[in-house]
Parts: C-alpha cells; structure tokens; sequence
C-alpha cells in the first residue's frame, strides 16, 4: 500500500490543507518516499501545487505522468534518481535541486537545461545564460554538424524512390554513426551530446524524410557515463586554475602548430624516406597542484598521471579507443582530473596533510537499485602517508580509504583482469595485493590483503606481465629489476621474489645492482626499463630472458637485450619513461624540460625473430620536443625537470608533469 495519502498530503501541505486542489506548497521530505509511492492519480488532484519537497527519499526516477501543470519549485535532494529526463513533464519549472544524488552528473544539468526553458536556478547557482547557450549555440552547432554527416555519408545510399524498409535500415545506420562521429565539447558532456545528437537526427530524419519523431528522452540503459563535475564545483576549480594558468610566451618564427623536433649530428641525420616529423600544438600549461591554491607555488613535484577509461569500451579488449581525453594528475595535496582539449580540471581533491604519488583507474560494476548494475570508474590515489584512498569519481566522493602500508606508496596498479585487484607498491620495501571489493549503494566496501611480495629494496615501478598478468609482475626497485610469481593458487601469502635480472654497468659487465626508476612494456614481450646508468634504457625480452631461468630454477638471469636508446647523459634519477603500445612509442622526459620520443615501429619485427641480435649502436629519438619558453609572474621558469610523461592510447594527447607544478598538455597533428 503507498505511503501517500489524501490524509497525508493535506496534513504536509504548507500550511495544512482541507482540499487537494488549494495546495500550493507541499513538503514530502524525509518520508523514505519510492519511486511507487507517487500515484499519478492521486498527485494530478494537485493541481495548483507550486512548491513540492521530496529531499531525503529513495527515489531512483520520477514517474513520467505526475500531472502538476503549475510546478514551478521541486527539491529532491539526497535521494537515489538516476536520470532527469522525465522532468520535462514540469515546463514551468523555474527552481530545481537535486544534490546529492550520486548517479547524477554534469550530463544531467545539461539535459534539464535543455529540456526545462523556465530553469532559473539548478542546485541554488543561476544558469540562466549557460541554459540559453545551450539551447541555442549549442544546439545550433550540432545541428550542423549533423546535417553534415548525413549528406557526406549517408544521403547518396538512398534511392530517389525508397521503400519502407529501406527508409528504417538507413535511419537505424545513420544514428548509429552520428552518435558515434559527431563530437562536440569537453569529453566529460560526451553523454549529453550523444543524447542531444540522437534528438536532432531524429527531428531531422522527420524533416527530410517524412519519419515519426521518438519523442522519449530518457536515456538508454546501456548508455555509458562520462562523468566529471568538479568537487569543488567546476565553475570554482575552473576559475582557481584559470588565475594561475601559465601562459606560453611567442617564440621567434613559432607558427600556430610547434614541431617536436631538433637538430642532429651528420651521424644520426636520416635520409628525406625514414625522417618522421612529428608535429604537436602546445595546448595548456596549468598550475593546477599549488599548495593552499598559491599561485606562487613553482616547487610542488607532479608525480603521476593516467588517462580514464571510457566506460563503453571494455578497456582490456581495445586500447585504441579505450580512453577519454581525461587525464587524473597527481602531486603535492591534491590530486586533480583535467579535460585535455579544454584545460578545465573537472575535479579537484584534496587532503592537506598528504603528498601524492600515484594514481590508478579500474572500472566497478556498482549496484544502484533493485540490485541493478552499472559501470563506474573508481581512481585509487595513494602517496605519502601509505593510505590509499578510493574516489567515486561521478559522486566526487571519496568513499573509503585503504591503510595500506606504514611508509609512502612509490605506485598503484589495477589488474587488467581483476578489476578490484590493487597492487601497492611501498617504501617499507613491500609490494600488497589488495581485493578493494565492490562498494554497495550506500559505499560499503570490504578490502582484503591477498598477497606480499618481499623486495630487497624500495620498489619504484612496477607492471603486470601482458601475457600472463595474473602470474607474474615486474618491478623495478632502487637495487635492481625482479620478478615475481603472483598466483594465487599458491598458497604462501608473502613471497619472496623469484628471478632478478642483469644488466650492463659503466664498464659492460653484468650487473644486478642498478637502480630502475623507468619501466613499462612495449608490446607483450618488450620490456622498456631505465637505469640510473647516465643514459641508458634497455629495451629487452621479457621471455627469453625469463626462460634462460631454466630447469636449474636460477634466481638471477641476465636480460636478453634487443636495444639501447639514446637519452640524456643525467644521472638524476626518477625521471620516469611510458610507452604507447597500440602505436608502438616510448616517451621519457629529462632535466632540461624536453620530451624524448622514439617511434619503434621498424623494429619490432626483427626483435620477434629469436636470432634478432643486440645492435651496439643506439637508437637515437625519432624526436625531442623541447620545453618552451614560460614566464609565470613575469620571471623565466628554468630548472624543468620532466617526472613523468604519457599519452592516450591513440597519441592524440601528450601531458608532462614537471618539477615546477605544471602539468603540460601538447595535442598531436
């Protein structure tokens, strides 16, 4: 039997009512009102209800026929909703709330901006002159970029006379391939515009073709979520980097795009054929990390950064189109998430007494209600403290905390195929394998520790084998470059490691002791790892030189390796390479604020073939791209140490974080 009542709603009516029909105010909150309590019937004798309260319920939806014609004021705060669309039935609405429901994103604001023309207030902020750029610019452009798409692909497959059957199949292909092509805005309203697209197709497909229009707005269940909206709220943290964005200054005969590029000895030159110009647009140079928001802040060290997976491709399947243009940055107290294209930080969060060092994604199937699943991606950031915090990233809540270790975290990974398996990698000279669980609706978790692994010194990197990510890791440690064997089955719970590797010294002789501060896989056999040896990165195979282990069960083996990159003769340790294994690059920044970029596609083949040999020679960068020059409060920023460097997968986006607090963002030509 419902909750609500006649009796109820003219006892709750403000003030108490003796008929429905004079209600103007009503408060239904704090009632653990469902979505099933709302009877339609009863709700449209509610006819003059202007004002309506329903904060603090469990509504997970509204039910698309209340009937209230004359709503102009609606709260539902801290409630469970999960889409906005069928709001629309409210025209006149002029005041909305919705805080804290935590299945809501920036993708929701705009859809009832959108939907709702009389919205004055969303969440107590005026968005008067956002709503109207929204229906009118906004939609202005996607309607062109629409109607483009249709006559450069999709206008020309169809007959002068068509039948029925053809008008629907080309109708079910054209909005497929339009909500997929047609791209408009921050990576963070991808969602919306899906939606909005999907909309004007439509109109549009009824226009030109005669076609009824689907007039139901809701969004498809299997829709994915790109959500961020900043913690601080996003106007807040976009105004806080917009003060202390640090502006490139003009260089001499630099043109709108700048070059990767430098110049070469007559020993490395390349012919006109295997020259590769890479050509890249400076995009944004943010100050994003300061301590107390302080735009005198040039010492804080950035650390770590990792892109988000989009929540509909499953990640592990296809790289290539398995990130957003989303970036989470970490460093000093704060660890932030940046659209690419746009420089805005969509969040921001903050723990005073911390310093952060690592960041990891992995993507949750969260239950929302009636024991419903829906993907969610879940950041784990960890750092000084040996506490590992976890953030809903589309509630900007940090919903629990891992106690990890009792010194720092050097770094975090996710498996790639166990999403809630986290590795820890700490200072107290251990490597934890943790189960962080699922959280529930109300963000109820239980971690457990599944596995130690015992290391001989600090752990640096580290990276799950590709071919067998649930039997053995890699590390690189301050004293040298181990394996260990992971699984589970097995029962010891620490473990002490199982091979070591060998590498050459300054006199060429193989050695164990070197610190790796650089580490990561190329493809699924080449390893890419960097000693503290001024100048050197080895590249080299994981299974040859695993295999040498033999029937022995040798503990040390020495890396079979394929090539040596050439690189800065720095002995400064800690400046971390990446790579790109869809397109083959390695990335490593330096001492002097450059960015060296080697391209190794031509080579792989020959390193496949077990006869392939060590060349003496090193490979030398396909490019370097430079630091520019910078002022920030009029001064030159000098001393540019390059931490840490990666790209998306598809090497759109590059983004370096600095010893200076600034995170660089290039785009790629």
């Amino acid at each position: 039997m419902s909750k609500i009542t006649t009796e109820l709603l003219l006892e709750r009516a403000v003030p108490k009512s003796t008929r429905l029909r004079k209600i103007e105010t009503l408060n239904l909150s704090k009632l653990q009102l469902k979505t099933g309590d709302l009877d339609p019937r009863l709700f449209s004798r509610l006819r003059h209800l202007q004002k309506l309260d329903l904060s603090d319920n469990l509504l997970d939806k509204f039910p698309n026929s209340l009937t209230l014609p004359d709503l102009r004021v609606l709260n539902c705060n801290n409630n469970q909703l999960e889409d906005v669309t069928a709001l629309k039935q409210f025209p006149l609405l002029e005041e909305l709330n919705y805080e804290n429901n935590v299945y809501l994103t920036l993708n929701d604001d705009y859809k009832v901006m959108f939907l709702l023309q009389n919205l004055r207030l969303l969440n107590g902020k005026d968005i008067t002159k956002l709503a109207n750029h929204i229906r009118r610019v906004n939609s202005r452009k996607l309607t062109s970029k629409v109607t483009a798409h249709w006559k450069e692909f999709f206008r020309d497959q169809l007959p002068e006379k068509y039948t029925a059957e053809q008008v629907k199949s080309i109708k079910k292909k054209f909005l497929k391939s339009v909500q997929t092509n047609v791209v408009y805005g921050p990576s963070s309203l991808s969602e919306f515009t899906r939606w909005r697209v999907k909309m004007i197709a439509e109109e549009f497909l009824a226009c030109s073709l005669g076609l009824e229009i689907n007039t139901d707005t809701e969004t498809e269940e299997n829709m994915d979520e790109n959500e961020e909206e900043s913690a601080e709220s996003s106007k807040e943290a976009a105004d806080e980097v917009a003060k202390v964005t640090v502006t490139p200054r003009k260089r001499k005969r630099n043109r709108s795009k700048s070059h990767f590029g430098r110049k070469r000895s007559k020993s490395q030159a390349k012919t006109k054929k295997e020259t590769e110009d890479i050509s890249a647009e400076p995009l944004h140079f943010l100050q994003c990390h300061s301590k107390g928001n302080s735009r005198e802040d040039f010492k804080t060290q950035l650390w770590s950064c990792v892109f988000e997976p989009l929540l509909n491709c499953p990640p592990r399947k296809d790289p290539v189109v398995s990130c957003s243009r989303t970036v989470a940055t970490c460093g000093g107290e704060s660890v932030c998430l940046i659209d690419c294209e746009t420089g805005v930080v969509l969040k921001k969060y903050k723990v005073a007494t911390e310093e952060f060092f690592s960041v990891a994604w992995t993507t949750l199937p969260m239950v929302i209600s009636d024991n419903r699943k829906k993907s969610h991606n879940i950041l784990a950031a960890a750092g000084r403290r040996g506490i590992v915090k976890l953030i809903h990233v589309a509630a900007d809540f940090c919903y629990g905390e891992i106690k990890a270790h009792k010194k720092p975290i050097a770094t975090v990974c996710f498996s790639p195929t166990r999403e809630t398996h986290l590795f820890t990698a700490s200072y107290d000279k251990r490597i934890a394998l943790w189960d962080i669980g699922i959280p529930d609706c109300d963000y109820n978790f239980k971690a457990s520790q599944l596995l130690v692994l015992e290391c001989l010194s600090v752990p640096l990197r580290i990276a799950l084998v590709p071919t067998c990510p649930e039997q053995y890791l890699l590390a690189g440690c301050e004293e040298g470059c181990f394996t260990w064997n992971i699984k589970l089955e097995k029962e010891e719970k620490s473990r002490p490691f199982e091979v070591t590797f060998k590498f050459p010294d300054e006199e060429g002789e193989m050695s164990t002791s070197h610190r790796v501060d650089g580490l990561a896989f190329l493809n699924d056999d080449v390893v890419v790892s960097k000693s503290s040896k001024p100048g050197c990165i080895y590249l080299w195979s994981w299974s040859r030189s695993f295999d040498t282990k033999g029937k022995g069960n040798q503990r040390t083996v020495s890396a079979v390796i394929l090539a040596e990159l050439e690189w800065s003769t720095t002995d400064l340790s800690y400046l971390t390479l990446s790579t790109c294994p869809a397109k083959l690059y390695v990335f490593c920044g330096d001492e002097k604020g450059s960015v060296w970029i080697y391209h190794l596609s031509n080579y792989t083949t020959a390193w496949s073939s077990a006869k392939g040999k060590h060349s003496d020679k090193k490979i030398p960068p396909t490019q370097i791209l430079k630091w520019p020059e910078l002022r920030a409060n009029g001064e030159h920023l000098s001393e540019v140490y390059i931490n840490n460097v990666i790209t998306d997968p598809t090497f759109t986006y590059l983004v370096a974080l600095t010893s200076v607090n600034i995170t660089a963002i290039w785009k790629k030509s």
